[in-house]
């Protein structure tokens, strides 16, 4: 019996062990907030309340975590101004970037060395995406409106909700919309070329 009792708890002692000293999975970010010009109180998006507007600002940010610096920095003067995204997990800060939506020759994006999760990386300059000025208007930054830049429904007024079933609704019936007229115009064109067609067919007929 004791030997049995010996050998079991042999075999569980390395599994326990491997247990304590496995890596934790990384936490997931699920929270975004925005600070920055003309912003009193501080923009909270969650993933749980809208999760394609929070899938959009995280696409404009994350892609820098691990990302090789671009470009330089802009004189002051030509980087407009400036908003702070910071992806989180809960309470936990995980990234933190410099936004300026209206820099002179498009947006740009500024990875700081200090992040909020402790560890210091690399700072880093990046183009930023030309949806950016118009994901950071639709989460509430007083910029001005370029609905022409995103398409389905995310160019509407300041901090729509991309996840309203009429915001979507209204983008479908706007495809529909545009493909029904395709369609007429392209029949007005088949009958206006079918009419030529027979009018110098029957041309033809005559003067033979």
């Amino acid at each position: 019996m004791l030997a049995a009792t010996a050998v079991a708890a042999i075999g569980l002692a390395p599994a326990a062990a491997y247990a304590e000293g496995a890596p934790k999975p990384a936490p997931k970010p699920n929270i975004i907030q925005i600070t920055g010009k003309g912003i009193d109180e501080k923009i909270v998006i969650t993933q749980a309340e809208s999760k394609r507007l929070f899938s959009s600002l995280l696409s404009e940010v994350n892609w820098m975590a691990s990302a090789r610096s671009q470009t330089a920095a802009l004189a002051a003067d030509k980087l407009g101004a400036k908003y702070t995204v910071t992806v989180l997990s809960g309470k936990t800060g995980l990234q933190s970037y410099e936004l300026f939506p209206s820099a002179v020759g498009g947006p740009r994006a500024h990875r700081t060395a200090k992040q909020p999760n402790g560890k210091k990386g690399s700072e880093g300059w990046f183009y930023g995406r030309l949806t950016m000025p118009e994901t950071l208007r639709v989460s509430g930054v007083p910029l001005e409106a370029k609905p022409d830049i995103i398409g389905g429904g995310i160019g509407g007024g300041v901090g729509e909700d991309l996840d309203d079933p009429e915001t979507e609704a209204a983008g479908v019936d706007g495809v529909f919309g545009q493909m029904r007229q395709l369609y007429l115009l392209n029949g007005a064109v088949l009958i206006v070329i079918f009419v030529g067609l027979a009018g110098i067919a029957f041309l033809i007929r005559r003067r033979v």
